[in-house]
Order: C-alpha cells, then sequence, then structure tokens
C-alpha cells in the first residue's frame, strides 16, 4: 500500500496556520523581551545605587560631575562610582560600554551624523531643573565656568584646580545640601546619549525616537537615596507642577523661575 502524501492544498493549510501563529506570538515574543530589558536596566540602576550609596557613606557627598585631577576622587562621575563606590581602582577606559553602565535597550551609538562616539546609556542630574541653554554660553562651554547655582548634583567650582585643560574641576556637593534625598533624581536613562540627565523639552525625545521606544515611553531613575522608579517620560520633562520640578532640585524647591 503506498503512503498517502499531502496534498499541496494541505501543505498550504498548514503553511498559512503557522504564519498566524507566528503573527500571534511574535508581538508577544516583543512585549517579553521588552520588559526584560526593562527589569536589567532597573537591575542596572539599583547596583548603581549601592555604589552611589557607599560613596556618600564614605565622603559625605555626593560625586561631582566633574572632579579635580588632584583630588581624593578624580575623574568624572562615573569613573568616581566604580572606583569609590563599587571599589574599582581602575576603572576600564570603556566602562559605559558594559556592566551596569550599559542599558540592553539603549543605542550603542549616536544617531547623530558624524558622530561616532559611544552612546552612554545613563546619565547624572547635573543641572537640576535649569534647561542646558542657561549653563552653556555660545563657545559650549559653561558662561565663565559659573555653575555655582547649578541646582543639581554638578559640584562647586574650585578655583586653580582642574579636570582638562579647558575644564574646571569642581568640589562635590555634600550629603547635607540634598534636602530630600528620596525625593532626588541622581540618575537616569540618558536620553540624550551624553552623560547628564537633562530636562530637555518633548519635543526632544520625540524627535530622536530614543526614548519614547526605549522602555515603552519610560524612563528608569535612580534618586539620591537608592531607591529607583520607571516614571513615564511625560512626568519627568513635560510636568511642571510643583512635585514634579523639585525632584530635580537638591533644595527641594520647584525654581520656576528657572525653566
Amino acid at each position: 500500500m503506498k503512503a498517502r502524501a499531502f496534498t499541496l492544498l494541505e501543505l498550504l493549510v498548514v503553511i498559512a496556520i503557522i504564519a498566524i501563529l507566528a503573527a500571534l506570538l511574535l508581538p508577544a515574543l516583543s512585549r517579553a523581551q521588552t520588559r526584560a530589558h526593562q527589569i536589567r536596566c532597573v537591575g542596572n540602576l539599583h547596583q548603581q545605587g549601592i555604589g552611589l550609596q557607599i560613596f556618600v557613606s564614605n565622603n559625605h557627598a555626593y560625586p561631582s560631575f566633574l572632579a579635580p585631577t588632584n583630588s581624593d576622587n578624580p575623574d568624572w562621575w562615573i569613573n568616581q562610582i566604580s572606583s569609590a563606590g563599587f571599589g574599582i581602582s581602575k576603572p576600564a577606559t570603556n566602562l559605559i560600554s558594559g556592566g551596569v553602565w550599559l542599558c540592553p535597550s539603549a543605542p550603542r551609538y549616536w544617531a547623530f551624523p558624524n558622530e561616532t562616539e559611544v552612546f552612554c546609556s545613563y546619565g547624572y542630574n547635573a543641572w537640576g531643573v535649569q534647561p542646558q541653554d542657561k549653563i552653556y554660553g555660545p563657545t559650549g562651554f559653561p558662561n565663565g565656568y559659573s555653575i555655582t547655582n547649578a541646582l543639581g548634583l554638578y559640584g562647586h567650582p574650585v578655583p586653580g584646580t582642574t579636570f582638562s585643560p579647558t575644564l574646571p574641576g569642581f568640589a562635590p556637593v555634600r550629603d547635607s545640601e540634598v534636602a530630600a534625598p528620596a525625593d532626588m533624581m541622581a540618575i537616569g536613562d540618558s536620553i540624550l546619549g551624553g552623560p547628564r540627565l537633562d530636562r530637555v523639552d518633548m519635543l526632544t525625545p520625540t524627535r530622536i525616537a530614543r526614548a519614547l521606544a526605549r522602555h515603552q515611553g519610560r524612563i528608569n531613575v535612580l534618586f539620591c537615596d537608592g531607591h529607583v522608579e520607571s516614571l513615564t517620560i511625560e512626568s519627568v520633562f513635560e510636568d511642571i507642577s510643583d512635585s514634579a520640578l523639585v525632584r530635580w532640585n537638591r533644595d527641594h524647591q520647584p525654581h520656576r523661575d528657572d525653566l
């Protein structure tokens, strides 16, 4: 007796069923992957929070954005947390490309023309609620380096010290200067790809299509006391209520005039 083979119609029906099942499963798999990336990113920030708390406990201060080369904890904030928080004596030069400093959903490179530098996954709340153009002058450098009134964790200029040939060094913000650690953002998903968490206008994350796609319209943020929240993009960058604005500033005031 000859074995009965599948007819062409039966094969087409089976292929159609497989295609329908795949179409149903792929969105679910994509959502599961996105959720896994979100959980891993939150885990990264939790680890950074542990390093940050160790740094604060040992120094009674938060890392400055750019520390003087001759200070106890030199270099930029990520290196300070890595060395004085995680105990890594010599942080790798490509530190932001792996480990807890790399968000799995973040781009690997800048999306701007002629940019080849590696994308920084996480940014430090340096300025507070102040927009960048109030800090920077036409040359791209801070206006006379007068960042004394920066509302975030940038630090205090130290005369006579340097971070680089073109930038001064900054002393850290003391822990006593942060009025409400549980309600001040310290580190969060970098929207622009740089090492700062800036309060940008809502057109920016929409235009460059990074923030909205990264965690399904949410941004993960580590607060100064070490806890992590997953907030909506709108609540971080668009909300101008006092309760939203104070979360940017170390004195826990809204500073509405600085918007």
